[in-house]
């Protein structure tokens, strides 16, 4: 298959054309100087590494009625709010059903792999791992121990089966707690994230010193943390859609202009489908609304490049002969490529190099 129009990847945005042997890229040069061969199939479009969903919480997709309007601490605080209720009353056979739904329906959508924080200890993570078992989504699962005062056998035993350790709020941890986890995590090689100034403003020294591979939100930090954010050069995840549903956003034309490496995730499964898509489109549009705009290309980068470099994958977000990536393909116009991307997406225009399925009409 030749496509031709535009690529966007760890090195840019750029029209070219992109020639591929099933899946795999042999070939990519500039537009217009593509040789004609017999019988290749050629469409016109964008070539893009596949997005990530860099923040999940896949446990709480069994949820099937919406959710009341409350407070985030309502909604998800643990241990009581609506999220760990809802977890403690549907049955595991459940769970996995649904997570196993949701991680189908992002395959759909062209997603690669989810970063997923997955609450209920070693269950939880070992759940988690039969839901995507062949769904043909990479899952980095972030799990959290459920003993406090925190027990370190269970915590070894879940950093044995986890790629990490997710926490909530460090406000919300007893004092040590935090240490020991951070402690733990760098011992045997594993993520640490948390989430942090999401309903309200947290002192950056509180989860800042743990130092973290991953913030989640920050979405009530002040310019002054998020320097502080930038100086210890961690990567922030973001959720707008989320954070919208409680009355707040993400700073995302801050964090563009600060250059903090940002991420994308759609959070909580029983609050939004985990469509990167509709994460694109809403954080563009809502940065607008508030007059804070942010650039299509940032947003871009932060659904297509930065994930794959915090995965320390960068190949993956690389377009090129000989390199990991198994791009997918969009049939959109090229003029100006993260624009499309970033409003215009849907999986039914996704073509997938090796596939004869597509949506979008005719190449």
């Amino acid at each position: 298959m030749l496509v031709e129009g535009a690529i966007v990847d760890l090195d840019g945005v750029r029209p070219g054309y992109v020639r591929f042997d099933g899946a795999t890229v042999v070939e990519v040069g500039t537009l217009g100087t593509a040789s004609r061969r017999p019988g290749e199939r050629r469409v016109r479009g964008i070539v893009v590494p596949p997005p990530v969903n860099a923040h999940t919480h896949l446990g709480d997709a069994s949820a099937t009625v919406e959710p009341p309007a409350t407070t985030v601490a309502e909604m998800v605080q643990p241990p009581d709010g609506f999220k760990f209720r809802l977890l403690r009353d549907t049955p595991p056979t459940r769970k996995v059903a649904a997570m196993r739904r949701a991680l189908l329906r992002m395959r759909r959508e062209g997603i690669a792999a989810a970063i997923d924080f997955r609450e209920e200890g070693v269950p939880g993570v070992r759940r988690l791992r039969e839901a995507a078992r062949s769904s043909g989504v990479e899952v980095l699962a972030l799990g959290r121990p459920l003993a406090r005062p925190l027990d370190d056998a269970e915590l070894t035993e879940l950093l044995g089966e986890a790629d990490g350790v997710g926490l909530s709020a460090a406000r919300d941890e007893p004092a040590g707690t935090l240490e020991r986890i951070a402690a733990a995590c760098r011992t045997a090689g594993k993520r640490l994230a948390l989430h942090a100034s999401e309903a309200e403003r947290e002192d950056p020294e509180t989860y800042l010193r743990l130092q973290p591979d991953l913030l989640v939100h920050l979405a009530c930090a002040s310019v002054a943390d998020l320097e502080q954010v930038k100086a210890a050069g961690t990567t922030v995840a973001v959720c707008a859609r989320s954070n919208a549903l409680f009355g707040r956003r993400p700073p995302l034309a801050e964090l563009a202009r600060l250059r903090i490496p940002t991420v994308l995730g759609t959070d909580n499964a029983m609050l939004h489908a985990p469509s990167i898509w509709r994460e694109l489109e809403f954080d563009y549009v809502s940065s607008r609304l508030a007059a804070a705009p942010v650039s299509a290309e940032f947003l871009a980068r932060a659904a297509f490049v930065e994930p794959w470099r915090w995965l320390g994958r960068s190949s993956f977000a690389r377009i090129a002969p000989g390199t990991e990536a198994r791009p997918i393909v969009l049939r959109l116009p090229a003029d100006d490529p993260s624009y499309q991307l970033v409003t215009r997406a849907t999986e039914h225009l996704i073509v997938r190099p090796g596939s004869r399925r597509s949506g979008g009409g005719p190449a």
